[in-house]
């Protein structure tokens, strides 16, 4: 689960790739149109389930998550951090906590290097959300290079497998990044100039929005630029808008929803209610009012949302989302729902959804290079 010390607003994720960035070796063209790195297709959608191991599932000791009930998706999702001696809910962070050993900052453990390696996750792509939230001068300022190189050492030594790197996500979730826009565009453009500078080529950058109540003015004042970011994103709970979609299509960019979970909520308030798969009614209800229109929303936006990331989780049995109103009385696992999980199934089923097969890592990097 993400590193964020607080959450209460609503939102969606995503990320778009820079034509520019000389890294990008598996452009190509869609109707005419040039492919972002890692890319599918128009009509193609990349599925990941996160966010932490119990979460994910389908590993010794953590066998009653996602993965354990249903088809391995596209990829996984897991959080870390340039943010040492930051304190989570008990847990001090080093920095880079969840890539090479086990750690839990009060969201579920978490360790990928140990989750993509064994067996059924050999095919599966990886998305990382990366925090440093109060540490953006010292990350700006080349304090945190030994963190950045670690995590760029470590992406590279994953060979062809695509990596999609969320650089300091929900840069617009003031009430909890509190992010110094300066220093985090600064830090944004050091940390992809080193990635660069070491010829990590399996990685795309994506740059997420809240995905709701941010305009377009202030979009602008935060992006990196295009030649920064290879994708967009947001966060989609509750009431996600459409804000991020169409900054994405502005610039040229393809979409991450890289935060994606069932809340209801009463309109923008801070009004929360029942959200609890395991009850049939509510699920049948989340199906109808959530669920259903979430794929009708990536179904009328092909050509712009290729890829989003389902938190699979009983929120409210983490410490870090006990007491928190957004998320207290959720439990999005969808293995707990005999009638959600069918339905599900059925839709990540079709051909759109692609595969952690052989060939998933060939046909992001190679087949978009086609005319």
């Amino acid at each position: 689960m993400n590193i964020k010390i607080v959450i209460s607003l609503i939102v969606l994720t995503g990320i778009l790739c820079g034509c520019n960035n000389k890294n990008v070796v598996n452009q190509g063209k869609t109707e005419g149109k040039t492919l972002a790195k890692f890319e599918p297709q128009d009509g193609k959608c990349l599925f990941f389930i996160g966010q932490d191991m119990p979460a994910i599932g389908g590993v010794e000791g953590y066998n009653d998550g996602y993965c354990d009930y249903l088809d391995i998706p596209a990829g996984i999702t897991g959080y870390t951090n340039f943010s040492p001696g930051a304190e989570s809910f008990g847990h001090v962070l080093q920095g880079n906590d969840g890539i090479f050993s086990m750690a839990n900052w009060g969201s579920g453990d978490s360790y990928l290097d140990f989750q993509i390696k064994q067996p059924g996750f050999e095919n599966c792509l990886v998305a990382i959300g990366l925090s440093f939230v109060d540490h953006e001068k010292n990350v700006a300022e080349g304090v945190h290079d030994n963190l950045i190189e670690n995590l760029a050492n470590w992406i590279k030594s994953l060979g062809e497998r695509p990596v999609f790197l969320r650089i300091g996500y929900e840069f617009d979730g003031h009430e909890w990044n509190h992010y110094d826009r300066e220093y985090y565009l600064k830090s944004w453009h050091h940390i992809v100039d080193k990635f660069r500078e070491m010829k990590v080529e399996n990685v795309a950058f994506v740059w997420q929005s809240k995905g709701v109540l941010t305009p377009m003015e202030e979009m602008e004042d935060w992006y990196p630029g295009d030649e920064y970011v290879d994708w967009c994103g947001y966060t989609y709970f509750a009431h996600p808008d459409d804000e991020m979609i169409k900054f994405a299509r502005k610039h040229g960019k393809p979409v991450f929803i890289a935060e994606l979970t069932p809340v209801f909520q009463e309109g923008l308030t801070n009004v929360y209610y029942d959200t609890d798969i395991k009850k049939p009614e509510i699920a049948k209800k989340m199906w109808d009012e959530w669920y259903a229109p979430f794929f009708k929303k990536l179904e009328d936006n092909q050509d712009v949302l290729k890829a989003f990331s389902y938190i699979n989780t009983d929120w409210p049995s983490e410490p870090m989302w006990v007491d928190n109103a957004t998320f207290n009385q959720v439990d999005s696992r969808i293995q707990k729902s005999g009638y959600v999980s069918e339905k599900w199934a059925n839709e990540v089923s079709k051909e759109r959804y692609l595969k952690p097969t052989t060939q998933l890592f060939n046909l992001l990097w190679n087949n978009n290079a086609k005319e």
